[in-house]
């Protein structure tokens, strides 16, 4: 996992709980916290993290990485504004994961494994994002999906159909968009 994706996770932390308490993660999860953005690092480092920080804030482990990923996104925003911009809505921004941003992250971050999404658009207005990744980590995704939403001032009803967690090929999510009032 690219040391990015851990320099996201210290900041959201530190900026909700302090810079203590991401000390306090390393210390539980037995890890030096030395970090570079273009470094690659154990996928089994954010699962000790993920771990540490879900024995600490009474939280199951998904709900970590949801929050993370809720959290990291106005951080994603503020360094990536191009990518941001080019929307309106949620839609059109996960609709570019594939072919728009993760080419872009692969450029920065050479070596970068990222996951791949499918979509289908379901007549009623909803969106059907599928999920592949070997590092199982639809949670985060999810929370970044809700993340982006936040950003467009919107609000995401998601339902997971499908889950690799639970032995599912892919994840599946349905999701409903809203508009916040």
């Amino acid at each position: 996992m690219k040391g990015i994706v851990f320099n996201l996770l210290e900041e959201v932390v530190s900026q909700h709980h302090g810079v203590d308490m991401w000390d306090t993660l390393l210390e539980d999860a037995k890890l030096t916290g030395i970090y570079t953005s273009l470094g690659s690092y154990p996928d089994g480092d954010m699962h000790a993290l993920v771990m540490a920080a879900a024995q600490r804030l009474s939280l199951e482990p998904n709900a970590v990485l949801r929050w993370f990923g809720q959290q990291a996104m106005p951080i994603l925003a503020q360094r990536y504004p191009i990518f941001f911009a080019a929307h309106t809505s949620t839609r059109p921004f996960l609709m570019s994961l594939n072919h728009i941003i993760h080419p872009e992250v692969k450029k920065i971050y050479a070596g970068a494994e990222v996951p791949i999404f499918d979509f289908q658009h379901d007549p009623d207005g909803s969106l059907l994002m599928g999920y592949h990744s070997a590092r199982h980590l639809c949670a985060l995704a999810q929370g970044f999906a809700e993340g982006a939403a936040s950003y467009y001032h919107e609000t995401l009803v998601i339902d997971e159909l499908n889950c690799m967690h639970r032995g599912d090929s892919k994840c599946l999510f349905h999701i409903q968009f809203q508009q916040q009032v």
